[in-house]
């Protein structure tokens, strides 16, 4: 929950999802939609897949216990080299070196290494890997994480309180607060899409669910054309409609900005019968909430169901 997530944020989460399924073999015992739905406004949906698989992974093959060495652990779902070397060391005890932004702007800085982020990530990797002590390997990266959240900061670090200043090789530069460099981000491109909201004649709205794979993998949603980066045309979001039915285009544009690129959404109300395929569910508008929705989903009801 912590990667690309603030503390405050994720520990109501934590809390819940401690309360919800208290072991690992709880939570591989769960249904996907569960996990999705207790996920919901913390964004970045694989994890919460990859949690669900490990979890799986974890009960099913390997007895309910985690591998502790950071190799094998690299080897379950959804963990990568952070997570897999911060749970060796902070976990298990093992000699292993979790790099994360603030421990890449404390080595960063230490060693003045001004190539820039990210292509520099496995180089400040080996250095942190060289101040990894052979005991006690989990407080020793916590305290770096520590050391760069609270004085070590991005824009105005203050070496005046740090422990480590008089080893500092960007502070006796006199470049700290410039380190890390960074590449210069590329535009974010603009995407746009219709969605299109259905309503049978009992009023519920169709839903479908969306690939496990990719971005919002195994979330639902609202039908929609593809978002492209081309605005659609009138003759080709026909073609892409759910069912023919007297479509009527709802007042204003939904934007929503993910990692990679802006979307802008048109939204567009119907009313119609539709068969529904493995996936597609028809929902009362008063049982929204058990649905697991992304926050972009979220606005678009918002937008034809000011009420929701």
């Amino acid at each position: 929950m912590l990667q690309q997530t603030g503390v405050k944020t994720v520990i109501p989460y934590y809390q819940y999802f401690l309360k919800q399924w208290p072991t690992v073999a709880a939570l591989a015992r769960a249904d996907l939609d569960q996990v999705l739905h207790a996920w919901q406004g913390l964004g970045y949906y694989a994890r919460a897949r990859n949690l669900h698989k490990c979890a799986q992974v974890v009960a099913n093959d390997f007895g309910g216990e985690f591998p502790n060495r950071e190799a094998g652990l690299r080897h379950l779902p959804g963990i990568g080299p952070y997570t897999a070397a911060a749970v060796a060391a902070i976990a298990f005890g093992q000699k292993a070196s979790p790099v994360d932004g603030n421990i890449e702007r404390v080595v960063s800085r230490l060693f003045a290494v001004r190539e820039p982020l990210p292509g520099v990530k496995p180089k400040l990797r080996e250095l942190a890997a060289s101040l990894t002590p052979a005991r006690r390997a989990g407080d020793h990266a916590q305290a770096l994480m520590d050391l760069g959240a609270t004085i070590c900061l991005p824009r105005a670090p203050l070496c005046d309180r740090c422990p480590l200043a008089k080893t500092c090789e960007g502070r006796a530069q006199g470049i700290a607060a410039d380190l890390p460099q960074r590449t210069k981000k590329a535009v974010r491109p603009t995407k746009y899409g219709v969605a299109f909201c259905l309503f049978d004649h009992k009023g519920r709205l169709l839903f479908r669910r969306r690939p496990e794979k990719g971005l919002l993998g195994g979330m639902m949603e609202v039908p929609s054309t593809p978002w492209t980066e081309n605005q659609w045309r009138p003759d080709d979001v026909a073609r892409h409609v759910p069912v023919q039915t007297e479509w009527r285009g709802v007042p204003g544009t939904i934007v929503h900005v993910f990692t990679h690129f802006r979307l802008e959404l048109q939204v567009q109300s119907g009313t119609g019968a539709y068969k529904t395929k493995n996936g597609d569910v028809w929902q009362k508008i008063d049982e929204l909430g058990d649905l697991a929705l992304p926050t972009v989903m979220k606005k678009i009801l918002r937008q034809v169901l000011p009420s929701v």
